[in-house]
Order: C-alpha cells, then structure tokens, then sequence
C-alpha cells in the first residue's frame, strides 16, 4: 500500500473524526449536525477554524475553550484519534476498493452509537436499523459472502435474522432467568445490522467477544470504581468491538478452536 494513500487516509479519518464527535453531541439533543458551525457547549462562542484542528488543537489549547476555558472533553480528541486509525487500519488491509468505503461507513457509525450508548444507555434507531440497510444493499461487494449477487443478498439477510432473533431470543431468557433486562432492545436491532455485514458466524463471534470485554470491564468497574455486579453497563461499545474485529478479519465460529495458531496464519497471512 502507497505510504502517501495511508497519510491521506489517516488525515482523512481524523476529519470524519471530528464529525462524528459533532453528531455524538447533537442528535441525541436532537440538534442539527449541518448547522450552526461548531460551538462550545458551556459558553456557546463559536470555534474558530484554527482552534477546531483535531487532536491537536485540543493539545495547543491545553483541553480548554479559548473563551470561557471550560474544560473540553476527553472525549474528543479520542474519538478522532481512534477513527483516524481504524480509517488508516481499514484502507491498509483492503485497499481502496468498494467493500473499503462500506466498512468504513459501518465503522464510523459504531463509534456514534458507542459513545452516546456509554453515556446515555441508548443506541439511536437510525444507526442500528441503517446498518441492517446497508449490509443488505451491499451485500453483492461483500468478500465474506460466497456465490452471485443474489446469493450474497441471502446470507446478509440470514446473518440480520440471525443477529435480531438470536440476540433477542438471548434478552428474553436473560431476562425470565435474572428477572431484570438483561440487553436492551438497541443491542438487539444492532446485532441485525452487524449480522447483515458479517454474517451469522459473525454474529457469534461477536457476541463471545463482546461478552468477554464487558465482563473484564464490569471486574474493572467493580475493583476501581466500586460498581456492584448486578449494575447495568452499556454493551453497545462491546458489541461494536467484536464487530470491528470480524469487519477487519472474520472470525467464524470454527475458528475459535483452533486459538493462537488460527491468529499466527491470519497475521501470516496478511
């Protein structure tokens, strides 16, 4: 891969980055993301160009607002940290190809719905739903799925049913045995659109990995923070990074049992 494309897509992702951390803010206030430009939130002064560089505008303004110096979140400069990288992961691994631009869409809706799923417990419908549309309308560019177009539009529409029903199916009896929610409906609806991209060995995969990082976030939670083991946690995040893991490189079901030598011919292999 050209080292100059992997620049501009690395650039290019920290851009969207900063988007994506204007969407997190505004549609759950049910804000406009088009307009007005950006503001700060405690003072509302509007941010200069020179001072809405990512990442590094939050490092020369020491995390402050130029005008009222109310602190700036964290949480900014991550998010647009981590979607230059996965942007600069994505395009290095398959190129600049049509599955590329898709995966990246996806991605970058992961991390919407992510972050506004940590802080406010919910997972906006048109992210959750819109990735079950658009893992079915690209299913005829999909690498993980065989045959002809139309082929490939079944095992989309396997794989959403899979991730809906099967989740669902994993809330209700979580739920009759716990006799408290135990995945929201957010979490269900994400699966369908996880599903519709990856398929349904995907979808279990996802769900083993994301069972495994939220339980080392919940021991976390409880050793540090003091949090008891019957608290809720957002597993939206944790959904979305086994997702991301099997959108960079499918991990069927099989192949967890073949371990460390299975991850050794990936890399190998890449």
């Amino acid at each position: 891969m050209d080292t100059l494309i992997l620049v501009f897509a690395a650039l290019f992702g920290l851009v969207i980055g900063s988007f994506l951390n204007v969407c997190i803010y505004r549609i759950p206030n049910g804000k406009s993301i088009v307009w007005p430009p950006s503001f700060c939130p405690k003072c509302g002064a509007r941010i200069k160009p020179y001072d809405n560089i990512p990442v590094l505008s939050y490092i020369f303004l020491l995390g402050k607002c130029r005008k009222c110096k109310a602190p700036i979140s964290m949480q900014y400069p991550l998010v647009e940290f981590f979607t230059g990288a996965l942007t600069t992961l994505f395009v290095w691994h398959y190129g600049l190809t049509p599955w590329t631009f898709v995966v990246l869409a996806a991605a970058y809706a992961l991390i919407i719905l992510s972050v506004i799923d940590m802080e406010l417990m919910i997972i906006p419908d048109r992210f959750s739903l819109g990735l079950i549309a658009w893992g079915l309308l690209f299913a005829w560019c999909n690498p993980y799925f065989e045959g002809i177009w139309w082929q490939k539009e079944l095992y989309s529409l396997l794989g959403a049913s899979v991730g809906f029903f099967g989740v669902l199916a994993i809330a209700l009896i979580g739920t009759w045995l716990f006799k408290k929610e135990a995945m929201g409906g957010g979490d269900v609806k994400l699966m369908g659109g996880v599903g519709a991209l990856i398929g349904w060995q995907g979808v279990i995969t996802t769900v083993i990995f994301a069972s495994f990082i939220g339980l080392v976030y919940s021991i976390f939670l409880m050793i540090f923070k003091g949090k008891k083991g019957g608290d809720a946690i957002p597993f939206g995040p944790f959904l979305s990074m086994g997702a991301l893991i099997n959108l960079f490189v499918l991990v069927k079901f099989t192949d967890l049992s073949s371990g460390a030598d299975w991850l050794i011919q990936k890399i190998l292999s890449m």
